[in-house]
């Protein structure tokens, strides 16, 4: 649940691109006043920048209703948050998609300089902050994850520039909602077969 909430913006923002043809025309002509936006109904050139707005929405009411519940704000949700405030309201200011391209190589290549400050300094990384309330393992293996995360983020933000200028438009929001999706399910999947080996281990070792 915590995962489709964390993707609550890329999902609208999909939904929105898929299915801007369909978006009554009385619509769109009531949003453009509202938005940086001379949208034509119809026009799937335009689809992105509607995309985007939403996006933008969707982000800030994601960070409210997370306050709202939680009474505190998440980093990932703030970082975010400023990025696509600033990315996307370039790709809108300046009526050019590859902005908001950026993105989410940036947010990923943060999010990888993040993880590697954790590893050289400091007593913890930030993967053991983050789990070691709810896992025990040695702390070799947290600076084991901590690297594997680092090299995903990595990885991800390359992949996710390099397919939006080597393919079309459209296999980029497909691979935006589906490709990195994917591959962060699939990664927290190998994550925690990797923790639960260990983890065996370290209650033999208790139980002994």
């Amino acid at each position: 649940m915590k995962l489709l909430f964390d993707f609550f913006p890329v999902l609208l923002f999909f939904l929105v691109y898929k299915f801007y043809g369909s978006i009554p025309p009385e619509v769109i002509h009531a949003i453009n006043p509202l938005l940086p936006l001379t949208l034509t109904p119809g026009d799937h050139a335009d689809a992105i920048f509607m995309a985007t707005a939403v996006a933008i929405i969707a982000s800030f009411l994601q960070v409210g209703l997370y306050w709202l519940r939680h009474r505190r704000f998440e980093t990932m949700h703030l970082v975010s948050l400023a990025l696509i405030t600033v990315f996307g309201g370039a790709t809108l200011a300046f009526h050019d998609p590859l902005f908001i391209k950026w993105k989410p190589t940036i947010l990923n290549w943060l999010f990888a300089a993040a993880f590697l400050v954790s590893h050289l300094i400091g007593r913890r990384t930030l993967v053991e902050r983050m789990m070691s309330h709810a896992v025990t393992v040695p702390g070799e293996i947290w600076r084991r994850l901590n690297m594997g995360w680092i090299v995903f983020f990595i990885i991800s933000g390359a992949l996710n520039i390099w397919v939006a200028y080597r393919f079309s438009q459209e296999t980029w929001v497909d691979f935006k909602m589906f490709g990195m999706l994917g591959l962060s399910v699939l990664f927290i999947i190998a994550q925690a077969f990797y923790l639960a080996r260990f983890m065996q281990d370290t209650q033999a070792d208790e139980e002994v």
